[in-house]
This record gives structure tokens, sequence and C-alpha cells, in this order.
């Protein structure tokens, strides 16, 4: 993984951590930095996950999402509870998900925005596509899209994970992955090896 910026500033102090006899560090599981600091640690890809909403269409960037089953075919991603997505979701059945390639991280610092305009013009600067089956947009050029019917919904502290049954995906044939590890996007180098099951 090649570091390419991180997405928030580094100023404020690290979270205390206790060391630990064979050089690993300790934390607090009631500190929220230290939550983001060890957590951190998984690397994930990032998504934009987009829905229509009853006044306008709405995106935001998530790294909280995962497969699930293969039958019936489903996904989840989880929503903060104060988040606008969280609202739209609650109020519309469909919704999509776009893997992001590496060269667009432009993208996901979009839609990682808060003070961004939201709207139809939230996606004035973006390309994107409507999904062919529920009409969600779909980010253009992505390494993999989605969309989803909401299928349940379950409640994940300050979060609500929404469970979505696939309803039509698609996939790049080739490109860079857009991943996010330790506070920062990475773009992997895909030195592909074969895994045996």
């Amino acid at each position: 993984m090649t570091d390419v910026s991180r997405i928030s500033s580094a100023a404020g102090r690290s979270p205390a951590a206790r060391p630990e006899p064979d050089g690993r560090s300790a934390y607090d599981v009631g500190d929220r930095k230290a939550l983001r600091t060890v957590l951190g640690a998984f690397a994930t890809g990032v998504t934009v996950v987009t829905a229509e909403g009853d006044e306008a269409p709405h995106g935001m960037t998530a790294n909280a999402f995962t497969s699930v089953s293969l039958d019936p075919p489903l996904v989840l991603v989880c929503i903060d509870h104060d988040a606008v997505m969280h609202r739209v979701l609650g109020t519309t059945g469909h919704f999509g998900v776009s893997v992001l390639a590496g060269e667009q991280e432009a993208v996901a610092r979009h839609f990682a925005d808060r003070w961004r305009v939201l709207g139809t013009a939230e996606f004035d600067t973006v390309d994107w596509r409507p999904g062919p089956l529920t009409g969600v947009p779909l980010i253009s050029d992505a390494l993999a899209s989605l969309e989803c019917e909401v299928w349940r919904s379950y409640d994940g502290g300050d979060h609500t994970i929404f469970l979505g049954r696939l309803l039509s995906l698609d996939r790049r044939a080739d490109g860079e992955v857009l991943a996010f590890f330790d506070g920062r996007f990475c773009h992997l180098d895909l030195d592909r090896s074969e895994v045996s099951a």
C-alpha cells in the first residue's frame, strides 16, 4: 500500500496507551479516539452509498460495507444515526453502492465533506449514471456498482446496520483499488496471487 494522504488533520493528541511487555500498546475501550486508532488497523475498500430521497438524491462515503450472503445475495452498510443518509434510507426502499477505484479519491472526499451542498447539486461535480433497475445514482467508472433493496435493518449502537438484497451488479475489468487504512486513503498495488478453496 502506498500512502496517499490523511483524510483528517493529525491535530490533537494521540490516545493514551499503556505499553505492554511485548511492545504492543493497550488502550481503553471507552476512548473513542483509541477505538479509531486500533480499528484503523483494518484496511477497507472505499464506497459511495447513494439513495434517491423524497426530494433529491443523496450520497455519502462509507467504508463500513461488506458482503453478507450469497443466497440470498446480501450486503450491508452501517450508517451513523446522525447522518443524512440514515434519514434517507429510512424513507426509501433502495440504495446504490459504488466501490471506488484508485483514481476516485476526489469523489470519496467530496461525499465525505459534511459541508458540501446537498440535494441535486451534490452530484453536479461528479460523473454518475442512474442504476438500470432503481435509478439510484451510481458513480461512473467505479470498480463495481450495486443496486440494492433495503431488506432488513438492525440497531448497531450509534449506527444502524442496513442489509441490502442485491438487485443488479456490475464490475470494471481492471483498475487500481482505493483503500482506507490508518486514517488515510491508500492505493493498493495489485500483485495478485491465487487463493485456493
